[in-house]
């Protein structure tokens, strides 16, 4: 197996446990998809997975290190992350009972959907502000990855990575619009407000406990 496929399948066998564990990205796009829909949440899938970009590009030309090892810089992104993850979680638990069928339509029963900006914007946020990718993508590049390895092949590797985030938060939000799971959340849309509202909440809470190196 040629050197770089070795690493790129290094490097995915542990990004795919990554993907797919709960945290901060999964609410937001769960949370996107019951509450605004298909569309407002693979937008959101698609910041999630540029802001992916935006870590392993640092990290890449060494500013990653650079973050890692200053408290100030550290403390600086995770606060944050962590006023951020607790206004959307504040702001969840304030929203009242919703239905979900109706909930993007205007007064004349137009669809009004969430502006592509603020959609990809809420899931950029919610990953670039997160400093544990910090220390994730420091540690399994410093690890798998060869000093002699050029830039735009570590680059290529950023962006198998970014796709297929993208590609398991689509296929989150395509299974949670679907009309059958829609329907059943639409019955209990206040508690799914409550629930997440709480998650965000608890996930910044847990950020702020989190120190550098």
């Amino acid at each position: 197996m040629h050197p770089y496929l070795f690493e790129l399948a290094s490097l995915m066998a542990i990004f795919v446990f990554a993907i797919v564990s709960p945290g901060a990205d999964l609410a937001m796009v769960i949370r996107q998809s019951l509450l605004h829909g298909r569309r407002a949440a693979i937008i959101t899938s698609f910041g999630i997975g540029t802001s992916l970009m935006f870590h392993v590009t640092y990290t890449i030309l060494g500013l990653g290190l650079i973050i890692s090892q200053s408290i100030y810089l550290f403390n600086i992104v995770k606060w944050c992350g962590v006023a951020y993850l607790i206004y959307i979680g504040i702001k969840s638990l304030r929203a009242g009972r919703q239905d979900l069928n109706a909930v993007a339509k205007d007064s004349d029963g137009e669809a009004r959907r969430q502006s592509a900006a603020k959609s990809f914007g809420l899931g950029f946020a919610a990953n670039a502000l997160n400093p544990k990718p910090v220390f994730f993508f420091l540690s399994i590049f410093s690890t798998v990855v060869s000093l002699h390895t050029p830039i735009a092949v570590k680059f290529s590797y950023g962006l198998v990575m970014a796709t297929c985030l993208i590609l398991w938060f689509v296929g989150v939000s395509v299974f949670m619009t679907t009309p059958k799971i829609r329907e059943g959340f639409s019955r209990a849309s206040q508690w799914i407000d409550r629930v997440s509202g709480a998650v965000f909440i608890v996930l910044g809470l847990k950020l702020a406990t989190e120190k550098a190196g």
